[in-house]
């Protein structure tokens, strides 16, 4: 309970006043006589295109007397934001959006530029915010949200507050009524809720890059076969659905899905498509071994960085305090439903009575910052994939388990 009381107790606390109206200046030898024509590119969230060009309009009217701002915005995944940004630093964005998970590699690269005078910013957000956007003690980039993280969402209309403590018996109600419960388990993000909380463990080791990783464990309570046979229960059920993040969504649109485990980005869309019925709470508890296991979460933020190489570093980072000021991320809660990594405006009334964010928080007790290497990702999806088409190749599950292992700790 520990992590939830200081979660929800540094919400309580009130920030400094918004980092938009605090930006620093640009320096003033880097103002030219009249106006300084800069152009910069921005790396962002496809789905963030139109409010992130507001943000753009809002920025450059309000220093049109010292520059021409010119600002490209270029789509670019979140969670692959090092790789393309790594393959060409000097190519890259001026600022660019990333997952936290990525702010080790990406400093050890030399691809962010510290934000030096760093007080406003630690000043006003979440300190578990602070921590995902710094490296060794050193801040390497600008909070933007502190909600990466998934719980449960449900239709009202057919579960009870009971039915939901549980992942079987949800499942069990949904083909009842000719529906599923959708999870992604082609995303080893989501897998990890299955083991998370069995004692099982993974994460990285020393060298910041390769993983530790005992899923494959034949000793204990719960031992890796027990989670992989839980699985494959979950998967044979009719009320379940191996889906995507989006096909989960689409589902929901058009009726077929009636719960499923995702983050604050779907909030706003599920709420047209349910209504008052749209509910939101912790992930459930399944069935293991004979014991109820509350299932785990990977948590997280989303940040905003500057490229070390851009040439114009002064308004690089006077733009991405801009795009997380309190007042931006506040609007982007109002526009997105994400939840604010600023103070202020995670302590305001919107945000704490969103449905979204309170099973965050709620889920926060049985989550962990997401901290794993690359080499994590494939193996675990492969072997989940295989529990959701019910072991098709008849792969004794410890020798799936095995090789799953191997590929996430390999060197």
């Amino acid at each position: 309970m520990k992590k939830m009381y200081v979660y929800l107790s540094i919400l309580l606390l009130a920030g400094i006043a918004a980092g938009g109206c605090k930006s620093r200046e640009p320096e003033k030898e880097t103002v030219q006589e009249g106006r300084e024509r800069v152009e910069l590119t921005v790396w962002g969230a496809e789905e963030d295109e139109e409010l992130l060009k507001d943000m753009f309009r809002s920025f450059q009217s309000r220093y049109k007397d010292q520059a021409d701002v010119q600002i490209t915005y270029e789509s670019q995944s979140e969670s692959r934001c090092k790789d393309a940004l790594i393959a060409g630093l000097e190519d890259g964005a001026d600022v660019f959006a990333f997952a936290d998970d990525q702010v080790a590699a990406l400093a050890a690269a030399g691809a962010l530029d510290p934000i030096e005078e760093d007080g406003d910013i630690r000043g006003s957000s979440l300190d578990t915010a602070v921590d995902a956007a710094s490296v060794d003690g050193v801040l390497y980039a600008y909070p933007l949200t502190a909600d990466n993280g998934y719980f449960l969402y449900y239709n009202k209309a057919y579960f009870s507050d009971e039915d939901i403590k549980s992942l079987e018996r949800m499942v069990e109600a949904a083909g009842e009524a000719g529906k599923v419960v959708a999870m992604d388990w082609s995303s080893a993000w989501y897998v990890y809720a299955f083991f998370g909380n069995t004692g099982l463990t993974v994460g990285l080791n020393e060298d910041g890059i390769t993983n530790h990783c005992d899923w494959n464990s034949s000793d204990g309570p719960i031992r890796g076969v027990d989670v992989a046979q839980s699985m494959l229960d979950i998967a044979a059920s009719p009320g379940f659905s191996n889906r995507t993040d989006q096909d989960f969504l689409a589902g929901v649109q058009e009726g077929t899905v009636i719960a499923g485990v995702s983050g604050v980005w779907n909030a706003v869309a599920i709420q047209e498509a349910w209504g008052d019925n749209m509910g939101a709470a912790k992930l459930p508890s399944y069935t293991c071994r004979g014991m109820q296991v509350q299932m785990a979460s990977f948590s997280g933020c989303k940040l905003v960085g500057v490229n070390a190489y851009s040439s114009h570093p002064k308004w690089a980072h006077l733009l991405a305090q801009w795009i997380t000021s309190e007042e931006n991320q506040a609007l982007r809660f109002q526009v997105r439903g994400q939840g604010p990594a600023n103070v202020n405006a995670a302590n305001s009334p919107d945000v704490q009575k969103a449905p979204a964010i309170a099973a965050l928080i709620e889920q926060s007790e049985y989550s962990q910052l997401q901290r794993v290497g690359g080499k994590f990702w494939d193996p675990v999806a492969e072997f989940a994939g295989s529990m959701a088409e019910g072991n098709p190749s008849g792969t004794p599950l410890q020798e799936q388990l095995d090789d799953m292992v191997e590929g996430v700790s390999a060197r």
